[in-house]
């Protein structure tokens, strides 16, 4: 009824899958949930999930109910400016929201990456019968969540990796927004979770509470196999006239049809009203408050008994990074400062990561069936099997999207620094995901490799010319196109540092020369964008290059340099860095309407355009390349030293 009475209140919103999920909502909050509400970041909490978030009045009320920091005020003003109560739940731990859902499919996604941290952390750190990692994820989903393809792609990985302690609840009412799915949705849900390798609990009756405490009670039996509960519900259940149909999916019931709502239900209060007695049977702080006492009980024990594993495990759900870990990737700098190979930045990736694996054993990685291209393999890796979990490596398979979603959820988690890798052109797959990272400002990585005409006789297919752009304008995501691998050991530094801000690593498949830069020099990449060349003399042009065309940059500009014309060449690896740093800084590189500009990336030029001032050129791309090998391509499409120069002194006489 809360939910009913919020959606009418809004005159907005979706009363159907609350009034059907009720039941089973009160019996696993009641009887089986083990959470805190007096302190939602417990470490050992279930985890709950609403994967089909449109219906986020169930969880609002839920969590008011329970206890956590969420008024009845705040449940009338739901859907309203600046609530906590928006239409689709929003990532929010302080008042018992574990992620953001609403695009459907993406929430169990997220699930399952919380269920496999549970796993993995369980298998590094439980000892002796003192198990500090030891809980389940709850996640509610419905037909539209199981119709999305990254269900698909989520579910039949949690079953191959033996996620037992994952419980799923399916909302099996047989209405979407359309109406009656039979005609779109015919498949045997329950046959389909069996091909996964999940145990299957059918045909459960979701209104019936004893059917529903059986169910849960066998799905916890089952230790081996993440489990499935395909109840039988009633979409808006109690409405007379509109209860089973899709009229009570997204619209509020109306006053008239409320009244029969409560005459149905047996409901005599007034909207928002809850008797004192519903208010203390549902509290769930006194209840919590002994789970997490005694749970921190057996971890003072644990702490005695092994120190270092507990130092170990508390320091991975720190989001704050000491700069002091660093030692490797600096001592690798330092190294290459004196001597570096031309490697293609994939293989720098690695060459970090090397660096990186023995100060950050948190590193999670892995890639959706491109581990040989995208090298995120590193040399301490191991990877994750359904029968041993203490590794550091997933084979995703072919899955970019639940890779995504499911990195999301393992950072939500806590306690993992999740990165993955794909083809550049494959975040088009994985796109949403990578989007709600953003929006729930969580660090993840993506390694994103073969950029641009780079990758070669692939072909116009796999080659990513638009990608990075569309990556810049997502708001809050650290975009890194290195050029070299001093500046990809600074980009793996500064994502890993970034715990709130997720990052995407856009490396080459072609190999690139090293740059020489002093140790100031490099201190300054981590500011974004810095002058990584620049002769003495007055200023004649600026270049701005990213990634592989620094190096038509820096020839270019020593080409100048001989003639004459003064040059500086602006490393651009992460212009959302860059856009941050002070306006003082900012004018030191490029001055303020300075009008010869050129930009000089592999990808679309028109979005450039509002660096380059009134006189500048970009050297991009205009269209889709072409399947030839990768030099022939960069010299077809005007990144060569030639054109480069010539376009830079045509832009000069202007």
């Amino acid at each position: 009824m809360l939910s009913v009475d919020a959606v009418q209140r809004a005159n907005s919103g979706h009363p159907g899958m609350p009034m059907g999920m009720a039941d089973m909502a009160e019996v696993l909050w009641n009887d089986f949930l083990s959470h805190n509400p007096n302190n939602p970041a417990w470490l050992n909490r279930d985890r709950f999930v609403l994967s089909n978030g449109h219906g986020s009045m169930l969880l609002y009320s839920l969590l008011h109910l329970s206890g956590y920091d969420l008024s009845i005020d705040d449940l009338k003003a739901f859907r309203q400016f600046n609530s906590h109560t928006a239409g689709h739940p929003e990532y929010d731990l302080d008042i018992g929201i574990e992620t953001t859902t609403g695009p459907l499919g993406q929430g169990i996604a997220n699930a399952v990456g919380m269920a496999l941290s549970e796993k993995i952390l369980a298998a590094k750190y439980n000892r002796d019968n003192m198990d500090v990692i030891d809980h389940y994820t709850y996640v509610f989903t419905g037909d539209g969540c199981l119709m999305e393809g990254i269900s698909h792609e989520a579910c039949s990985l949690a079953g191959t990796l033996n996620l037992g302690k994952l419980i799923c609840f399916y909302d099996d009412n047989g209405i979407s927004i359309d109406g009656e799915v039979d005609a779109w949705f015919a498949e045997d849900v329950a046959k389909r979770f069996d091909a996964y390798g999940w145990h299957v609990i059918d045909d459960i009756d979701g209104h019936d509470p004893e059917a529903i405490t059986n169910a849960i009670t066998l799905a916890q039996s089952e230790t081996s196999k993440p489990s499935i509960l395909a109840c039988k519900t009633v979409i808006g259940f109690g409405s007379p006239n509109k209860g089973g149909t899709a009229d009570t999916h997204g619209a509020p019931l109306g006053d008239e049809e409320i009244e029969l709502v409560r005459r149905e239900l047996g409901w005599e209060h007034q909207p928002f009203e809850i008797p004192e007695d519903i208010k203390q049977t549902w509290d769930a702080k006194d209840k919590g408050e002994v789970s997490e006492k005694t749970w921190q009980q057996m971890f003072e024990k644990y702490q005695g008994a092994y120190p270092e594993l507990a130092k170990e495990l508390m320091n991975r759900y720190s989001y704050q990074i000491d700069g002091n870990r660093f030692s490797g990737l600096e001592g690798l700098v330092k190294d290459l400062q004196k001597e570096a190979d031309s490697v293609a930045t994939r293989k720098s990736s690695l060459i970090a990561l090397n660096a990186l694996t023995e100060d950050f054993p948190e590193l999670l990685g892995g890639s959706a069936d491109l581990t040989g291209s995208n090298c995120p393999f590193h040399k301490n890796s191991k990877a994750i099997t359904p029968s041993d979990a203490e590794g550091d490596y997933i084979f995703y398979g072919v899955r970019e999207f639940g890779m995504a979603a499911i990195m999301n959820g393992m950072a939500l988690h806590g306690g993992l620094i999740p990165y993955g890798g794909t083809f550049l052109t494959f975040t088009d797959y994985s796109r949403n995901a990578i989007r709600m990272a953003s929006m729930m400002e969580l660090g993840v990585i993506h390694v994103l490799t073969h950029d641009s005409i780079g990758l070669g006789e692939d072909g116009p297919t796999h080659q990513a010319i638009e990608h990075v752009p569309s990556l810049r304008l997502i708001p809050g995501i650290n975009v890194w196109r290195p050029c070299d691998t001093i500046e990809t050991a600074i980009a793996w530094k500064t994502a890993i540092q970034k715990r709130q801000t997720p990052s995407a690593l856009i490396l080459t498949r072609q190999s690139l020369p090293q740059q020489h830069r002093s140790s100031e020099t490099i201190d300054l990449i981590e500011k974004g964008g810095y002058i990584l060349h620049q002769e003495q003399g007055d200023l004649d042009a600026l270049i701005i290059a990213t990634g592989s065309e620094i190096q038509y940059a820096i020839n270019a500009a020593e080409k100048a340099t001989q003639e004459g014309i003064g040059i500086r060449v602006v490393s651009m690896p992460c212009l959302e860095i860059y856009e941050e740093q002070s306006d003082q800084y900012k004018e030191s590189v490029i001055p303020a309407g300075f009008e010869k500009v050129m930009v000089i990336e592999a990808s679309m030029a028109s979005a450039w355009k509002g660096y380059t001032g009134s006189k500048g050129v970009v050297i991009g791309m205009e269209s889709f390349g072409k399947s030839a090998p990768a030099p022939e391509l960069f010299e077809y499409y005007g990144f060569s030293d030639d054109n480069v120069f010539q376009k830079l002194t045509e832009m000069i006489k202007r």
